[in-house]
C-alpha cells in the first residue's frame, strides 16, 4: 500500500510500504476512506517529537471501512464505517479506569503516527480496537467525521473543560486555526458572555467569526489592551484558551487572565515558554495543560447529531488520497493558502 512516512526533519515520504496486518487479538485493520493532517504532523516534521522514528507512517486521524478483526474484537466487524481517534485505549490499566486515555500505561495513548504506523495510509492498524473506533451513523458524512478523531475532543476537553469555561465568561482563545476554532465552537455550548479570537491572518479572524467569535481581534497589533478592553470590568478574561504552541502566545495567554483565571494550553509546543511567576503568584491563576483523553467523543456525536454542534467550513481544502505531497505542501504552507483543515479521499 501506499503512505506517508517520516525520514527525519523536513523529509517525508509518500510510497511504498507493507500492508498493516492483525498482530494482537483486540487489533483491527481499517481501510482508510478519509484522513487529515494534522498540526501536531507539522511538528513532528519539524524534528519537535524525537519519538517518531525514520520511517513511521504518520497521521492520526481518520474515518475508514473495518477489513479485519482480531478475535477478541466484539464492538465492531468486518463491512462496519468507523472513526479511527487519535486515542487508543487499553481499557485495563489505571489511567484507563479513570477515563484519561491518553494517559494510557498499557499500550495506548498517543501511539498511532507517533509510536506505532498511523493514519495517512491506504490502511491502518487500529490497536485496542473496542475501545479505539467509533462506528459512526448514515447521517454522518466522512469529512465531518473526521473533525471528531482529534480537534472537537482536543478543543473541548484540554481547552474548555479544562479551562472550566461557564455561563457568563469572558473567554479569549489566542489562534484561530482549527484547533482554535473548536475551541470556539464547543465554548459555545456553556454559554459564555463573550468570545474574543485572536490570529495574525484575517482569513482566519474571519473563520472564527463565522464559528461563533463575538469579536476578532488582529494578533500584530496590541491585543492584550484590546481584550481588557472588552472584558466586564477591565481586568481581563476568564479564560484565555492558548492554541497555537508557540511562547509568545502563551505568555500572552498569562498576562491576559483575570485574578482568579484560568489559562488552558492546546498547542504543542516545541520550545520552551517563561513562566513569570513574579507576577502569577499572586493572581491566584490556574494553568492547565494536557493531552486529549477522548472520552468526550461519543457525547461530541451526539451533539452533532442532534443540531448543536456546527463543524461547517473547517475543511478548506480536499485532495485525493494519493494527492497526500500536495496536501502537505498546501496544510503545511497555510499563511499562504489560507488552510485550514485539509481532507483527502480514497478515489
Amino acid at each position: 500500500m501506499k503512505a506517508l512516512t517520516y525520514h527525519g526533519p523536513g523529509r517525508r515520504t509518500w510510497g511504498e510500504v507493507p500492508d498493516p496486518v492483525v498482530r494482537d487479538a483486540e487489533d483491527a485493520v481499517v481501510r482508510v476512506d478519509a484522513v487529515t493532517i494534522c498540526g501536531t504532523d507539522l511538528h513532528i516534521l519539524k524534528g519537535d517529537v524525537p519519538e517518531v522514528t525514520e520511517g513511521r507512517v504518520l497521521g492520526h486521524e481518520a474515518v475508514g471501512t473495518v477489513v479485519e478483526t482480531g478475535s477478541a474484537v466484539r464492538t465492531v466487524a468486518v463491512g462496519d464505517r468507523v472513526l479511527v481517534s487519535c486515542i487508543s485505549a487499553c481499557g485495563r490499566c489505571g489511567y484507563c479506569r479513570q477515563g484519561r486515555y491518553g494517559q494510557c500505561t498499557g499500550g495506548g495513548g498517543w501511539i498511532l503516527g507517533h509510536l506505532v504506523d498511523g493514519t495517512q495510509a491506504e490502511y491502518v492498524r487500529a490497536p485496542f480496537a473496542d475501545n479505539s473506533l467509533h462506528p459512526l451513523p448514515d447521517t454522518v458524512d466522512n469529512e465531518t467525521a473526521l473533525m471528531f478523531a482529534d480537534i472537537l475532543p482536543t478543543a473541548y476537553e484540554v481547552g474548555v473543560l479544562n479551562g472550566r469555561v461557564g455561563p457568563g465568561d469572558t473567554v479569549a482563545v489566542i489562534g484561530a486555526g482549527p484547533i482554535g476554532l473548536a475551541a470556539i465552537a464547543t465554548a459555545r455550548l456553556f454559554s459564555p458572555r463573550r468570545i474574543i479570537a485572536v490570529d495574525l491572518a484575517p482569513g482566519r479572524l474571519a473563520a472564527a467569526e463565522r464559528a461563533g467569535a463575538d469579536e476578532v481581534l488582529p494578533g500584530d497589533g496590541d491585543p492584550e489592551e484590546a481584550v481588557r478592553a472588552l472584558s466586564p470590568d477591565g481586568l481581563g478574561v476568564d479564560v484565555a484558551i492558548e492554541a497555537v504552541g508557540v511562547p509568545d502566545t502563551f505568555e500572552l495567554c498569562t498576562r491576559l487572565v483575570r485574578p482568579g483565571g484560568h489559562v488552558a494550553n492546546i498547542g504543542v509546543h516545541g520550545s520552551p515558554a517563561v513562566l513569570h511567576l513574579e507576577d502569577l503568584w499572586i493572581k491566584d491563576i490556574t494553568i492547565t495543560t494536557g493531552l486529549v483523553d477522548t472520552d468526550s467523543t461519543p457525547l461530541l456525536l451526539d451533539l452533532l447529531a442532534a443540531g448543536r454542534l456546527d463543524v461547517t467550513g473547517l475543511v478548506t481544502h480536499r485532495f485525493g488520497l494519493d494527492e497526500m505531497p500536495d496536501a502537505y505542501d498546501v496544510f503545511g504552507n497555510a499563511a499562504g493558502t489560507g488552510a485550514l483543515k485539509v481532507a483527502l479521499f480514497r478515489a
